[in-house]
């Protein structure tokens, strides 16, 4: 009977342990998960909190975990050291350091538990976004091919974007600093926790819908999970209502297949240099 391929996510956030040294791990970084200049935020964060998992044990979901991105990631070995912080019955709280090169590019500060032993219901005033269905979406196949040079992570993805937000692509941005679609893995990995973290980060900037297109590097990450999501297709929805000074804040919003809101995440990045 021969083996099953792994998904290319869990390849790019495979850990192996770092000899005896207890809660350090060595990755890999793959070129395909580049966006502009380095490794894609999320799948960043998702590599940090998978080596959160493992040193947490029981307590292997982040609930709130937060990345301040201090220099750029680029594809080639790494390693993630992983500090427990406290641990308690509920929670346990702890803190991963990426680097590259003996220099440091993710500092992560988490909290972790179990989605299973929450009740699985998310009580929110938040709507699902109400767009076409999949088939009816702009997919990755029509992005311009500017944009698909530098982010060769979009053929990890099959993304289909909300045609009502891509007036961008032709030149016509809504100006309204929103963009939405569905989202799953090309490859057909079902979502789970640790995939959330690189959902979060996985749009077309916000700013493209300014009328500011180009690489837009994140500053920092937040990401808070609800629950862990059904199988099927997510629908994730970026916005902002400011940039300032050359940096702006951009909201995510990821529901599941049953419209449950499972993760939202706010990040700080620099605009796109015009």
């Amino acid at each position: 009977m021969g083996t099953a391929r792994r998904s290319e996510f869990d390849q790019g956030i495979a850990l192996e342990p770092h000899g005896s040294e207890a809660g350090r791990y060595e990755a890999e970084l793959g070129a395909g998960w580049q966006i502009g200049g380095g490794v894609n935020g999320g799948l960043l964060l998702a590599v940090a909190g998978h080596a959160l998992s493992l040193a947490h044990g029981d307590h292997r979901d982040p609930l709130s975990i937060s990345g301040y991105y201090l220099s750029t990631s680029r594809p080639g070995p790494a390693s993630v050291r992983t500090e427990v912080i406290r641990r308690g019955n509920s929670l346990s709280t702890g803190q991963a350091v990426l680097s590259q090169d003996g220099e440091e590019r993710l500092r992560v500060l988490a909290t972790y538990g179990d989605l299973a032993e929450l009740d699985g219901e998310v009580h929110t005033s938040a709507q699902p976004p109400v767009m076409p269905p999949p088939e009816q979406c702009i997919g990755v196949e029509h992005a311009p091919k500017e944009l698909i040079s530098q982010a060769a992570l979009l053929e990890r993805f099959d993304l289909r974007l909300d045609p009502a937000t891509v007036g961008w692509a032709v030149g016509q941005p809504s100006k309204q600093g929103r963009i939405q679609g569905w989202f799953r893995l090309a490859d057909g990995r079902e979502p789970d926790p640790l995939m959330l973290l690189l959902v979060a980060d996985a749009l077309p900037p916000v700013t493209f819908d300014l009328g500011r297109p180009g690489w837009a590097p994140t500053i920092e990450l937040t990401v808070h999970l609800r629950a862990t999501p059904a199988p099927g297709w997510l629908r994730v929805t970026h916005a902002t209502s400011n940039l300032a000074g050359g940096y702006f804040e951009e909201d995510c919003e990821i529901w599941d297949s049953t419209d449950r809101l499972v993760a939202q995440s706010r990040q700080l990045a620099r605009a796109p240099r015009q």
